[in-house]
């Protein structure tokens, strides 16, 4: 007996004690009926992960953050953060198809939140299927117009599109919203590098990979635009501040080939960098 019903039945005994016979009353005595069992405690119903360990979960690997998030959506399926934190996820797994799915069931619930076009923008764009963020990115634009982050993906929907006037207009409006963001000016030196604007593409990694923020990926682009031109010695002082010895032959490889070919077209397609767009 758990310690309030003790407390009820001493009480219950103290009472009956004061009270006179009930047959001082008239009264019958009846047969006492017996306590009814106590039922079995419940488990406690499954909560919702806090803030603190949302935030923490960043730190765990992809498969894990899947669990996580996966987990938190079962318990509330209109959980946007949730939601967003699955798809994210699954994306970085390499499950692009599925982190599309779980950012369209997003996309039904939440239609004007921009983190939620954003992060439908990115897994079509990791499916390879440039066509499909279009939408998503306008979406996203219209309700954030000052976000560069609408256009840096748009302009990427619009290169996979092959809509290559639309591509660098996205690239234009980023670099005005985010003229110091390493990712941003990477994105749109290495379009133009694609058409053979090398010189252009130079400069403006340069500027990337000198800001604070710069990533491995703003190096690794300026080394690939430096071999391209045949400056194979500055090239390959920069693969090896980031990249390991194999991957930087390989590289340096590919470079000799395209330098003797004679070809700058679609840099950077056998190329092996670090990183990923945001």
């Amino acid at each position: 007996m758990c310690r309030m019903s003790a407390l009820a039945a001493t009480a219950l005994a103290l009472g009956l004690a004061s009270a006179p016979p009930a047959q001082a009353f008239g009264f019958k005595a009846k047969a006492e009926t017996p306590a009814p069992a106590e039922t079995p405690a419940q488990p406690a119903a499954a909560q919702r992960a806090s803030a603190e360990e949302r935030a923490l979960s960043a730190r765990l690997d992809p498969l894990a953050q899947a669990a996580f998030w996966a987990r938190e959506v079962n318990l509330d399926s209109t959980d946007l953060e949730a939601g967003i934190g699955l798809a994210r996820a699954l994306r970085n797994m390499g499950k692009p198809d599925d982190a599309a799915a779980a950012a369209e069931r997003l996309a039904v619930l939440a239609p004007n939140n921009v983190e939620v076009m954003l992060e439908l923008a990115r897994a079509h764009l990791a499916r390879g299927q440039g066509f499909y963020a279009v939408e998503p990115g306008r979406k996203a634009q219209s309700l954030a117009p000052e976000d560069w982050r609408a256009p840096f993906l748009l302009a990427m929907a619009y290169e996979q599109a092959q809509r290559d006037a639309e591509a660098l207009a996205a690239h234009r409006r980023a670099v005005q919203l985010a003229p110091d963001n390493p990712s941003v000016l990477s994105n749109l030196a290495m379009f133009q590098a694609a058409r053979g604007q090398t010189a252009e593409a130079e400069a403006l990694l340069r500027h990337a990979a000198a800001l604070p923020g710069a990533t491995a990926v703003a190096r690794q682009n300026l080394a690939l635009i430096l071999g391209l031109q045949g400056r194979l010695a500055e090239a390959e002082a920069l693969a090896r501040q980031d990249l390991p010895p194999q991957l930087v032959a390989n590289n340096l490889a590919y470079l000799r080939a395209a330098a003797a070919s004679g070809s700058t077209g679609g840099a950077g397609r056998s190329w092996s960098s670090v990183g990923s767009a945001q």
